[in-house]
């Protein structure tokens, strides 16, 4: 006799293993990502919301079904990170509302509880679109109802159904999508969906598997950010032949005086340089021809610990990379807090009627934000995309009423909005940036003597008159918006696709720049990142001016990872 119904020991099970199996295929699922970026991290973003309720659902010594269902939906909603992982944590939000008011779950409950999660999915999302993980979650909603309704009780039966359409709608998402027709993949975000749903499966049906959840501190977004930083320049050119990783145990409160010479001095012997400080711990990262020299002078600040040195000409394949990050995130860092990398500025104290927080990435792109008085910086983008939760703390620290947010991000806006959506205490407004330079043209079009509606139309308006373009190297084969792309390549991305594609990333830049501009842009300015040289960006400057001699053009540091350049005309 089969299955009839899910208890709260049943439920718990199976939201783990859920939670475990997307864990164990988020690197599969981050290249189904269409662009063949480096920072391709929908696996990432999904896995990262479900284990922050999995953390929760596993703290719950006596669960029942109510305590499980609150477990899920605030855990998942708190972590959720990226487009695909605030879909997610709304699907499970939906869900939780229908099975939180039973002892036990059978047939029906969970086809009701499919189809609240389906319909809160879609309401969370301004514009819906299909051949996503909402179709996934639509069709397999659907054909939970059907079965319902044609009087099936076994569980097991069910649920297994239920799989087999999701697999099937997930198999059609290329020929809802063009661009994942043309690329080769399926929807990425449908297929983490899916591997929810046989993770949950195979607990349903008695499989051994460990369940086990490391409740330890996770990394702050910060840090996370700077592992795929730490990566990222693995690949770049060798010039430095050491990649030197180590932590510093500190002897006294290292201040931002001492990080700046200690960076400094670095920089004279090596480059890729993160230097991640808390009251107690210094994370180190530097790529030198003399590691010895890093960590003599690291020892004026402590004693060292968990030292890793990789010889990158010998070791530059992709798993010995990995081998190294992993290695390096296993290190206990419970004794230190969520930091943020180059949060300088002190959480505002006084009471004012505004405040502003930005989601940025890189130095230089963080001291211009700093300098349009920002309060509030969160690190991340494209190569970590911040969740509500880090949203949500961001708020907490700054004393004002209203506060705007510029996630400058298309794939981060709607973890801002379910952060407002959470907040009581204060208005939040968050403005859609898209891009770093969309953020900046919004605040500096901030004007304090009118509204806060007045302020949120012009800076959205004024944000949505920028063009961005960024270049990166592409991670894999593949052939998009008719481009051959080869792994290696490197790509200019302007706002609605791949604008150039070559082995020479000056000629990329500039390529990619000439494609973006038309006669109605004034200003363009080129914001170079932490592995470009100021005189190879002035040397691409140089030819920019000379080409559009009726434009101003901007060159500043941005020290942004990942991407050597991001452009924007406006």
């Amino acid at each position: 006799m089969g299955l009839n119904v899910i208890d709260a020991k049943m439920l718990s099970k199976m939201f783990l293993a859920g939670a475990k199996n997307l864990e164990h295929k988020k690197e599969w699922i981050n290249e189904l990502n269409v662009f063949p970026v480096p920072d391709g991290d929908t696996g990432t973003n999904m896995s990262m919301t479900i284990m922050s309720a999995a953390k929760e659902v596993a703290s719950i010594e006596n669960p029942d079904i109510a305590s499980l269902a609150k477990a899920i939906s605030t855990g998942s909603l708190r972590g959720a990170r990226g487009n695909s992982g605030v879909i997610l944590s709304q699907l499970f939000r939906g869900f939780a509302k229908v099975i939180r008011e039973y002892d036990e779950i059978n047939v029906a409950i969970l086809a009701s509880a499919f189809d609240k999660a389906v319909e809160t999915a879609y309401k969370a999302v301004m514009k819906p679109k299909e051949g996503t993980i909402l179709t996934v979650a639509k069709g397999a909603a659907k054909r939970a109802n059907d079965l319902a309704m044609a009087g099936e009780k076994n569980l097991e039966l069910f649920v297994g159904e239920v799989i087999k359409e999701a697999e099937t709608v997930l198999a059609q998402t290329p020929e809802m999508l063009p661009v994942l027709k043309q690329a080769g993949v399926v929807d990425s975000g449908g297929q983490g969906l899916v591997e929810v749903l046989k993770g949950a499966y195979d607990a349903l049906l008695g499989k051994e598997l460990d369940l086990s959840i490391h409740t330890a501190s996770k990394p702050s977004a910060a840090i996370a950010m700077m592992n795929s930083t730490i990566e990222a320049q693995a690949n770049a050119e060798i010039k430095f032949c050491y990649c030197t990783q180590f932590l510093i145990m500190l002897n006294k409160p290292f201040n931002i005086r001492q990080e700046s010479d200690f960076k400094e001095y670095l920089s004279t012997i090596g480059d890729s340089i993160v230097v991640v400080a808390d009251d107690e711990i210094v994370k180190v990262h530097v790529h030198t021809n003399d590691p010895g020299l890093a960590m003599q002078r690291a020892l004026k600040y402590g004693s060292l610990t968990t030292i890793i040195i990789e010889n990158m000409r010998l070791e530059r394949d992709e798993k010995i990379s990995d081998m190294m990050e992993k290695q390096m995130q296993s290190t206990d860092l419970s004794r230190s807090k969520d930091v943020e990398v180059e949060q300088e500025k002190s959480p505002v104290a006084e009471h004012k009627d505004t405040g502003f927080i930005a989601v940025s990435i890189g130095e230089g792109i963080n001291e211009i934000f700093r300098s349009l008085g920002v309060d509030y910086i969160i690190e991340g983008g494209q190569t970590m995309n911040p969740s509500t939760e880090d949203m949500l703390n961001a708020i907490d620290k700054i004393n004002a009423d209203n506060i705007f947010i510029f996630p400058n991000n298309k794939n981060i806006i709607l973890a801002a909005n379910q952060a407002k959506q959470l907040t009581k205490d204060k208005n939040i407004i968050v403005i859609p940036t898209k891009t770093v330079p969309q953020g900046i043209t919004a605040i500096i079009n901030y004007v304090p003597d009118i509204s806060i509606e007045e302020n949120e139309a012009v800076m959205t308006q004024e944000s949505q008159n920028v063009a961005t373009g960024q270049v990166t190297y592409a991670v894999r084969d593949t052939m998009i918006d008719d481009k051959k792309i080869h792994q290696g390549d490197f790509m200019g991305i302007g706002d609605k696709g791949i604008l150039s594609v070559g082995t020479d990333l000056q000629s990329v830049a500039f390529d990619m720049i000439k494609e973006m501009i038309s006669d109605e842009y004034e200003l363009i300015s080129i914001y170079y990142g932490d592995i470009i040289k100021e005189e190879q960006a002035r040397a691409l400057a140089d030819r920019v001016i000379a080409e559009f001699s009726g434009c101003d053009v901007e060159l500043q540091f941005g020290g942004q990872p990942i991407y050597s350049y991001i452009v924007s005309a406006e």
